[in-house]
Order: C-alpha cells, then structure tokens, then sequence
C-alpha cells in the first residue's frame, strides 16, 4: 500500500502539467514566426545573389555590388544559424542589415547609378530592420520563457 502523501505528490503534479501546454504552444508559435521571416529573408536574398551571378545580369560588376553581395551572404548564414538556434547569429544578422541599409543609403545620397533608388524617400530604406526586429523579439522571449519554464520544472521537481 501507498502512503497517501505519494497520491497527493502525484496529483500535484498533474495539476501543473496542465497549464505548460499553453505555454509551449506559444514558444511554438514564436518558433514559427522565426522560421518563416527567416526563411522569406533567406530565399530573398539567397535569389538576389542568384539573379546578379547567374541571372541575365551583366559580367562586370562594381564594387558597390561586391560589397553588398557579402552583406547577403553574411545575411543568409547568420539566419540559418538563427533558424537552428544560435543566439550569437542574431549579432550577425544585424551586422549584416544595418550594413545593406548603409549601403542603400551610400547610393541613395552618393548618387551611384543604380535603380533603386529612383523615387524612393530616404526613410523608405529603414523597413529592413522590421523582419530582424520581429525575429530578435521573438527569439529572446523564445528563449527567454523556454528558460523560465525550465527553472519552473526544477524548483516543482524539488519542492513537493
């Protein structure tokens, strides 16, 4: 025979299971969203580099297409590494998007020859940082609440 206290240990604790689900499903969620804007950033830029090498493009390019073809390189691996869970990548991710805008901001007011930036107000250029935003939020308060349910299930753990 069980003493009784085991009963109420067990019942316990599937009373507190019950609550986790909500919260993993959120972490999914924002695991989602990371895997879909980096997936789209990633496709784009992957199938920019594309189009300028392979494409019909031109042979000769500039430097100013050099520079910002490692900016999408750098892009590209830093979100495959995010995708997978790396939270150092986010530093390249953002090193890589404040770059390219730099670079649409060179041409926009250094008057490059390039299409772009016809018509285009200065500001326009700033959209870039809201994939990266959306995704860095949704990583940290991932990562961050993954971490707090994990300290949650310790201290339930050892504490009966």
């Amino acid at each position: 025979m069980r003493p009784p206290f085991l009963y109420a240990i067990e019942w316990k604790a599937a009373m507190t299971t019950r609550p986790v689900m909500p919260t993993s499903r959120i972490l999914l969620f924002r695991r989602l969203v990371i895997f879909v804007l980096a997936g789209l950033l990633i496709y784009y830029h992957t199938l920019t580099l594309y189009d300028l090498y392979l494409g019909a493009g031109t042979s000769a390019h500039t430097t100013f297409e050099y520079l910002q073809s490692g900016l999408r390189v750098v892009i590209t691996l830093s979100l495959l590494l995010v995708v997978i869970g790396n939270r150092w990548a986010l530093w390249g991710m953002w090193a890589g998007i404040t770059g390219l805008v730099a670079t649409h901001y060179w041409a926009h007011f250094g008057n490059l020859p390039v299409d772009f930036t016809k018509g285009r107000h200065p500001l326009s250029y700033l959209k870039g940082y809201i994939f990266p935003t959306i995704i860095t939020l949704a990583f940290h308060s991932s990562s961050g609440s993954s971490s707090l349910d994990h300290q949650s299930k310790t201290a339930a753990r050892s504490h009966p």
